[in-house]
């Protein structure tokens, strides 16, 4: 088996985004080459943590999945195509893209992710009623989460 030479370049760019995301792990697989970087997080229990109370807005956004049901089965779920920062407004002091209650058409832009300084759009697959916004502006997401519910 001929061993395949290192890139260099492409690690020092995962590791990068590790640590822009604030992830723990990456892995990223082309051409029958699997790449996995990973830090080693140590779990720091202070005798006295500190509490920072949400914003009433971001608290008003975020709300479960209808029904209680887990919102990555549900077929409404908007889910993430790819790890990055998700930011639900367009730039700071702007409104939000979408907000709970707000009715929606295909097409739309819900949000943005930000992966490796690029920022991606993500649009609403179908027409409805957004009915649950499941992360917070700012938070990192990994692949495959969900993000919202269109009812």
């Amino acid at each position: 088996m001929a061993k395949t030479p290192i890139d260099g370049e492409l690690i020092r760019s995962l590791a990068t985004l590790l640590d822009d995301t604030h992830l723990t792990e990456i892995e990223y697989e082309a051409g029958g080459l699997r790449i996995r970087v990973a830090r080693n997080v140590q779990q720091v229990v202070s005798a006295a943590p500190a509490t920072i109370a949400p914003s009433p807005a971001a608290t008003a956004s975020v709300a479960p999945a209808p029904g209680g049901e887990d919102p990555a089965n549900h077929p409404g779920a908007v889910k993430s195509p790819m790890v990055g920062v998700a930011y639900l407004l367009p730039e700071p002091d702007a409104p939000r893209f979408v907000n709970v209650g707000d009715t929606v058409v295909e097409g739309q832009t819900l949000l943005l992710i930000e992966a490796m300084k690029t920022f991606n759009t993500i649009r609403a697959t179908r027409n409805g009623k957004v009915t649950a916004i499941l992360i917070e502006n700012g938070q990192p997401v990994e692949f495959g989460e969900p993000l919202m519910i269109i009812g």
